[in-house]
């Protein structure tokens, strides 16, 4: 299955796309399973498992006083401008999973590498390809995923419909979140050349 695990709606402050329009963007281009990763909030994506309850991951990308965190398989909202422990520890309570989106970018709110590494037995997956990033700071993450030993993730970080089905992975069917975690290591990883043709701050 085609999944995207980095895209806002609406519901963000800088998201340009309604829970409808990335349903149908998603059955235009063969997504089978998008994580709508709003800022600091879980609104729109518990709406959008309403809607499309087969479709949805239902996630966050918080705010910690640090870096941002996403939060995937979550049942409810992440308290943002925590330390990053205790974002991370209440994602992993809800029963989801920590992803670190575009660790090391340096026009966004970001870890310094050696915070990640302090941090590394909270995190699940890092985000080693991101749309909006620089390929120096997509190569440096996937240097620190693999020297961690971290599941790698590529993140479209779309904020409008149109920016879907660029970069996706492709997994193996799975149950459960720590099955999606198992079978998202093995993903195969696709860039379009109409990835990251826009700059996004």
């Amino acid at each position: 299955m085609r999944v995207d695990l980095h895209l806002h709606s609406r519901y963000s402050h800088d998201g340009q796309s309604s829970l409808e329009e990335l349903i149908r963007r998603s059955a235009e281009c063969g997504l089978d399973r998008i994580a709508l990763t709003d800022h600091n909030t879980v609104e729109g994506a518990l709406e959008l498992a309403k809607l499309a309850p087969t479709l949805t991951i239902v996630g966050e990308e918080t705010y910690t006083r640090e870096g941002e965190v996403i939060g995937l398989f979550i049942t409810g909202r992440v308290t943002p401008y925590l330390p990053p422990e205790d974002v991370m520890d209440m994602i992993h309570g809800m029963g989801g999973l920590t992803y670190m989106p575009h660790p090391l970018d340096r026009r966004r709110a970001h870890f310094t590498p050696e915070r990640i590494v302090q941090l590394a037995d909270r995190i699940d997956i890092i985000e080693t390809y991101n749309a909006w990033c620089d390929p120096a700071a997509n190569e440096a993450a996937a240097r620190l995923a693999s020297e961690l030993g971290k599941v790698a993730a590529t993140g479209s970080d779309s904020h409008a419909a149109r920016e879907l089905g660029r970069s996706w992975m492709e997994i193996e069917e799975y149950t459960t979140p720590a099955d999606f975690l198992d079978k998202l290591r093995d993903a195969r990883h696709t860039i379009t050349g109409g990835s990251g043709t826009g700059r996004r701050g």
